[in-house]
C-alpha cells in the first residue's frame, strides 16, 4: 500500500454482520460534504446529529447518528464523518454505497491509522499498539497495548534519542572543531554516559520482550517417548480433553494444535508423536513432523516417566534436541511415586514434577512458563511490541557497544556508530522508515482501521 492522503476514503469500522450499530468512516477532504449529502443536513463539529440518511436518488438508507470531527483535531488528523446506523449488513452495504457514489473509495486495510501516522497524529509504534489492542487475547495484553498507544514505549525511545543527540554533539562538535590538535580528553564521561545509555536500553528491552510475549505468545512443543503422557499433559493445560489418551504407546500419530492462554500467556501447544523408531509408515510420518515442530517451538515440554531415571531421560532429550536447545523437563506420572511437585534445575535443566492425570504441579509449571516468557508479574512499564522492535533494540545495543570500544581509538568511527544508533531508533518510531516496511505494517490492519 503505497501512502496516499489527497483523497477520500470510507468504509465500515464495526464488524460485519448482524449488531445493534453499525458505523461508517469516511475521511478525506470530502467527508463533510459527502456527509452532508447522506444526511441532507450541515454537520456541527462533534456534534451527534439525529437524521435519515439517504443514497443519491433520495430514497431513505436508515435512520441515524451523523458525526463530524474537523481536521486536524481527529483520529486522523483530516476532516472525519462517522455514520451511526442499525447494525446489518444490507444498511452497512448502503451507507457504504452511498458515500461511494459521492466520491469517496473503499479504504484500504489500516489506512485511517496510516493517515493518522501521517498526519502526525501517531507515531509507528502507536500506530501498531493500536492493531495490538484490537487482536489482544487477554486483559494483560490489552493493558500492554493500551501503554503502547498512549505513548510509553515511545516516551522511553524519546528519552533514548535524546541522549544520543546530546552524546553525538558533543563527539562531533570536537571531530569538527579540534583545538589545535588536542587529544580528545572527554573519553571517560562519553564511556559513562554510554554505559547509561546501555544500562537504560537493556531495561527497555527487557519491557519489549514481555510485551511481545503478550502479544505473538509462546510457541510450545510436547515432546518425549511414547506412553510417557504427552498428551495427558496437553489435555491438562487445555482443561479440556483435546487428544486421545491411551495406554497403547504410539496412539498419537500426527501433530495436535491448541491455542491457549495460560494466566495471561498466550501459547501454542502442539502435541506430537512419541520419538522413537518405528517400522509403521504412518507412525513414522508423525515422528517426522514431530521433530519438525521440536526445531521450531521457542520451548519444548520433554515428558519423561517420573518412575524412571531422569538423569537418563535428561541425556536422552540432549541427545534428540540438540545441546543448546532450550527444554524444560517434565517429570509426569508424580501419583506414581512417593514425591511431591516441585520445580528444580539439575544440570542446567529446569525438573518440573507433575502429574498430568491430577494436576499436582500444574501451577508450578505454567509459572515456570511464564517466567521463561518474562511474564513472571506484571510490571507498570510493559507496552506491547513486536519482533521488529526487538530486533532495532538489538542493532542500537551493538552501535552502541561498537561505539565505546571505539573511544580511546577511532573517534570517527565512534561518531558513526551512534549515528546507527539513532537511525535504528529513529526507525521504531517512524521517524526513518521505507515506504515498504509502512506497507508491510499497515496492511495486517484490518478494514476501516
Amino acid at each position: 500500500m503505497a501512502p496516499r492522503n489527497d483523497d477520500t476514503i470510507a468504509a465500515l469500522a464495526t464488524a460485519p454482520g448482524v449488531a445493534a450499530i453499525a458505523v461508517v468512516r469516511i475521511s478525506g477532504p470530502n467527508a463533510r460534504a459527502i456527509g452532508s449529502a447522506l444526511g441532507r443536513l450541515e454537520p456541527r463539529a462533534r456534534y451527534a446529529e439525529l437524521c435519515t440518511f439517504r443514497d443519491s436518488d433520495g430514497e431513505a438508507i436508515d435512520r441515524g447518528l451523523l458525526l463530524f470531527f474537523p481536521g486536524p483535531r481527529s483520529f486522523t488528523g483530516e476532516d472525519v464523518v462517522e455514520l451511526h446506523g442499525h447494525g446489518g449488513r444490507a444498511v452497512a452495504d448502503a451507507l457504504l454505497a452511498a458515500a461511494y457514489a459521492h466520491g469517496a473509495r473503499p479504504a484500504e486495510a489500516g489506512e485511517f491509522t496510516l493517515r493518522a501516522f501521517l498526519n502526525d497524529k501517531l507515531d509507528l509504534l502507536q500506530a501498531e499498539a493500536v492493531a495490538d489492542l484490537i487482536a489482544s487475547g487477554s486483559t494483560r495484553a490489552a493493558r500492554a497495548a493500551l501503554r503502547s498507544l498512549d505513548g510509553e514505549f515511545s516516551a522511553a525511545v524519546g528519552a533514548l534519542q535524546r541522549a544520543l543527540t546530546a552524546l553525538r554533539v558533543r563527539i562531533e562538535a570536537w571531530l569538527d572543531f579540534p583545538d589545535e590538535e588536542l587529544p580528545f580528553d572527554a573519553g571517560p564521561e562519553c564511556a559513562a554516559e554510554i554505559d547509561a545509555l546501555l544500562a537504560s536500553l537493556d531495561a527497555l528491552t527487557t519491557h519489549a520482550r514481555s510485551g511481545r510475549a503478550l502479544r505473538d505468545g509462546l510457541s510450545i512443543a510436547i515432546a518425549g517417548a511414547p506412553n510417557a503422557g504427552k498428551s495427558s499433559l496437553l489435555n491438562r493445560l487445555a482443561g479440556y480433553d483435546a487428544a486421545i489418551v491411551t495406554e497403547i504407546p504410539g496412539t498419537t500419530r500426527d501433530t495436535l494444535r491448541e491455542h491457549l492462554t495460560l494466566e495471561g500467556l498466550p501459547v501454542t501447544i502442539v502435541d506430537t508423536a512419541g520419538l522413537r523408531e518405528t517400522s509403521d509408515p504412518i507412525e513414522r510420518e508423525g515422528v517426522r513432523r514431530a521433530h519438525a515442530e521440536v526445531a521450531r517451538a521457542d520451548r519444548v515440554l520433554w515428558v519423561a516417566d517420573a518412575r524412571e531415571p531422569l538423569a537418563a531421560a535428561v541425556a536422552t532429550a540432549r541427545a534428540v534436541l540438540g545441546a543448546n536447545a532450550g527444554f524444560t523437563l517434565v517429570a509426569n506420572k508424580l501419583d506414581l511415586v512417593d514425591s511431591r511437585p516441585r520445580l528444580e534445575v539439575e544440570e542446567g535443566v529446569p525438573i518440573a514434577y507433575v502429574s498430568a492425570l491430577t494436576g499436582a504441579g500444574m501451577d508450578l509449571l505454567v509459572a515456570h512458563l511464564k517466567e521463561l516468557a518474562g511474564l513472571g508479574a506484571e510490571s507498570a512499564g510493559t507496552f506491547t511490541a513486536r519482533r521488529r522492535h526487538l530486533d532495532g533494540l538489538a542493532r542500537t545495543r551493538d552501535h552502541l557497544a561498537a561505539a565505546r570500544a571505539q573511544l580511546d581509538g577511532a573517534l570517527e568511527l565512534a561518531a558513526e556508530h551512534l549515528r546507527g544508533a539513532q537511525t535504528a531508533l529513529g526507525e521504531l518510531t517512524g521517524e526513518l522508515t521505507s515506504d515498504d516496511l509502512l506497507g508491510e505494517i499497515f496492511s495486517t490492519f484490518c478494514i476501516g482501521k
